[in-house]
């Protein structure tokens, strides 16, 4: 204190006061009276303890709030119940483990059964290409673009054969017809075949339904040989027994001069587009065609390739019929 000021209070330096605090957790004592009160879900329970829902239901069920605003509250159940359940049913802790060991090993089997069949069904997808919802598509490119040009084609050719017929009464003309008429109903057979083999597979048919193409296929050369050779043969026999005066064949001739054109026209189509199909899976025109692996181009192709040549044989049979002015020479 200065002199001169006795008389005054004495004056004291203010500094700021700094105290630690040091905090200490309390370890929670997790005994038998914590675990007893603790809470199990219905869903663990389940899972944990191997319980089915009907062993839950003679349980003391305790209403909890959700700790979301939105949800509803749920029922839990006491641990101690749960687990002297669990005892009840198992008879001794290690059968209640052995049952959680067996679980979780059906439980790994499943998960990688799962994914094996997901990466089959990846490989699958990637096969029969992406998702194929459109089924018009599906004749604008490829086997059914060479399908939906041959039913065209034959079904003009029926109908103008036909009509050929009526008009010279010839056997071989006739004989054309039925063949031009079994290659349409044929053909829209593969067209039905083609459109079901582009289904989406669903859960009664998981892997698809792509060998429709080759049950349509089987279906349609048994109908070639009953409707088309079948009726000609029928036809040409009866033809022979009974002859019938034959009229001008100028026509007929015609009619086949358009067949011939028209039916090339396809083949070529389907040539074209089985080469394309070869190249793309680096094989020869023959082993592609032999492994059969387009059943519906090849198909049309052999379909194509015997109404040529059956044209060329009416053709030849007219000739002789026009040559030897008999009506036998056409038959």
């Amino acid at each position: 204190q200065e002199p001169g000021n006795l008389d005054k209070n004495p004056g004291f330096l203010q500094l700021p006061l700094q105290v630690k605090v040091k905090a200490v957790l309390k370890k929670r004592e997790y005994g038998s009276t914590y675990m007893q009160n603790n809470f199990v879900t219905g869903i663990r329970a389940m899972n944990e303890f191997c319980l089915k829902p009907s062993d839950l239901e003679q349980l003391r069920k305790i209403r909890r709030r959700s700790p979301h605003d939105d949800a509803e509250a749920f029922t839990v159940y006491l641990r101690s119940d749960v687990e002297a359940k669990a005892l009840e049913v198992w008879g001794t802790p290690e059968a209640l483990m052995r049952e959680r060991r067996w679980r979780k090993e059906e439980e790994r089997a499943y998960n990688e059964n799962r994914f094996i069949n997901q990466k089959l069904l990846k490989e699958y997808d990637g096969f029969l290409g992406k998702r194929r919802s459109n089924t018009a598509a599906t004749f604008l490119k490829g086997p059914g673009k060479v399908v939906m040009v041959a039913i065209c084609i034959n079904g003009l050719n029926f109908f103008f054969k036909l009509l050929a017929w009526v008009y010279t009464g010839s056997a071989s003309m006739f004989s054309e017809a039925l063949h031009s008429l079994a290659d349409t109903c044929n053909q829209a057979l593969l067209a039905l075949g083609i459109s079901q083999s582009v289904r989406t597979p669903d859960p009664g048919h998981p892997y698809g339904f792509t060998n429709m193409r080759y049950i349509a296929s089987l279906i349609s050369g048994v109908g070639i040989f009953m409707m088309g050779a079948g009726l000609s043969w029928y036809h040409g026999v009866i033809g022979l027994i009974h002859p019938q005066p034959i009229e001008s064949l100028l026509w007929a001739y015609c009619i086949l001069a358009g067949s011939l054109v028209s039916e090339g026209a396809t083949l070529v189509v389907a040539i074209n587009e089985i080469r394309k199909s070869a190249r793309i899976r680096g094989m020869s025109f023959y082993q592609y065609v032999i492994q059969s692996r387009d059943p519906s181009t090849n198909v049309v192709l052999l379909e194509d390739a015997a109404a040529v040549f059956g044209v060329v044989i009416a053709a030849t049979c007219m000739g002789l019929t026009s040559l030897t002015v008999s009506p036998k020479g056409g038959y």
